[in-house]
């Protein structure tokens, strides 16, 4: 049963969504993204009626229940641009294999240039992939899932915000580049962005996602120990 509370929370969550989307219709800046100000507005409000997260939770965990059914809905412009991403199905595979390799090595350089222990430096590694993938590969190579988790909420929202920027600094042009390097750095927050950019990039973006996750299982295992001997 959900309580006051909870009620309160799922509506909440829900008015504060589509009240930011409705300012970023207007302001079309990336800061004024749904992503940065609906999460913005609800830790805020949290915080002025003394709500804990566990009591949030009893209503907003129902939105996050449904996005599991929704991940079904990737299916329709992975069909409809299956022949664009059979033409290029090399190219996404590579570039995102070499995005990954270089996400792990970067992280474990910028642990160490920080002079971060090294557990901290595990948990940093897999930040560029989806929550739930990295949080298990964090406990696998010995990081805290939980350090983990906010490392890949960092990532997604630095992504959001200047992913547009280095598109443009770059003069990408190739929605196949644009969808690759949205997902492949920021994960959902990046395939959110990319898919407000075109269909087709946002399409490249969740598989770019994707195939960074499963490459990241494969890679983080024994390129991070590796790297942590030599560096």
């Amino acid at each position: 049963m959900i309580g006051f509370v909870g009620l309160a929370s799922f509506v909440l969550t829900i008015f504060f969504y589509y009240a930011a989307k409705a300012l970023y219709k207007r302001i079309n800046i990336v800061l004024f993204s749904p992503l940065l100000v609906a999460p913005t507005a609800l830790v805020i409000c949290l915080l002025i009626f003394h709500t804990s997260y566990t009591s949030y939770t009893s209503g907003g965990k129902w939105l996050a229940l449904l996005l599991q059914p929704s991940i079904v809905a990737f299916a329709i412009p992975l069909h409809k641009n299956f022949g664009t991403l059979k033409k290029h199905f090399t190219e996404i595979v590579v570039s995102v294999f070499v995005g990954a390799f270089f996400s792990l090595l970067i992280s474990v350089l910028l642990g160490l240039l920080a002079n971060f222990k090294l557990q901290i430096i595990e948990s940093l590694a897999p930040r560029s992939i989806t929550t739930p993938i990295a949080m298990g590969i964090s406990q696998n190579i010995g990081g805290i899932p939980a350090l983990t988790a906010v490392f890949v909420i960092i990532t997604g929202l630095l992504g959001l915000i200047m992913g547009p920027s280095v598109i443009q600094l770059l003069h990408l042009r190739s929605p196949i580049a644009k969808g690759v390097l949205l997902g492949t750095s920021a994960h959902a927050c990046g395939t959110s962005t990319a898919l407000a950019i075109g269909s087709l990039e946002g399409t490249i973006a969740s598989l770019s996602m994707i195939f960074a996750g499963l490459m990241t299982v494969v890679l983080a295992p024994h390129l991070c120990p590796l790297l942590l001997r030599i560096l």
